[in-house]
């Protein structure tokens, strides 16, 4: 078990196959990590499907308007939508997008991050200075590993609850 060195900038995110532990880099991107710790708390990540999982590059995940398994779920519209706050500027940094580093996912703007992000299931550098990294799975990739794939998959994986391990 990864020991959790600041549970103020680390979440715990529930799968079907096990617990994902992340710690956040709230040195490295402080706007990233506090809204993801915001959507968190407020509940707006639970039961929230990875919409987007490409074998061999990653699993993407955050859509809390429109990929809520328990509410008004469509997987068409998944990965459309964010949350109602303000996008956020990117926060490039030197970091690498290496395997299980989480990333913003955003469009075409590199400032239109808002809720949604993705975990890398390899070292994906050619989206180094280009995504903003985040945080890191300290605990549990062997979960993320597992989860369904397809864009979008045939029976989406979901992520049952995300919580700051300063609230759990």
């Amino acid at each position: 078990m990864a020991e959790i060195k600041d549970p103020e900038n680390t979440v715990i995110i529930e799968l079907k196959d096990g617990r994902v532990v992340v710690e956040l880099l709230a040195d490295v991107a402080p706007k990233h990590a506090a809204r993801m710790k915001e959507l968190a708390r407020a509940g707006a990540y639970d039961n929230v499907a990875f919409h987007r999982v490409i074998e061999g590059f990653m699993a993407q995940t955050g859509d809390v308007a429109h990929a809520n398994m328990e509410k008004d779920f469509d997987i068409r519209r998944a990965g459309t939508g964010g949350s109602d706050l303000p996008d956020l500027p990117a926060e490039f940094s030197k970091l690498p997008h290496d395997r299980g580093t989480i990333g913003a996912a955003r469009s075409q703007n590199p400032n239109s991050a808002n809720s949604q992000f993705f975990i890398n299931f390899k070292d994906n550098h050619f989206l180094n200075g280009q995504y903003t990294v985040y945080g890191r799975v300290i605990e549990g990739m062997e979960h993320v590993d597992k989860i369904m794939r397809g864009e979008p998959p045939a029976q989406p994986d979901r992520m049952i609850s995300v919580k700051v391990a300063a609230d759990a």
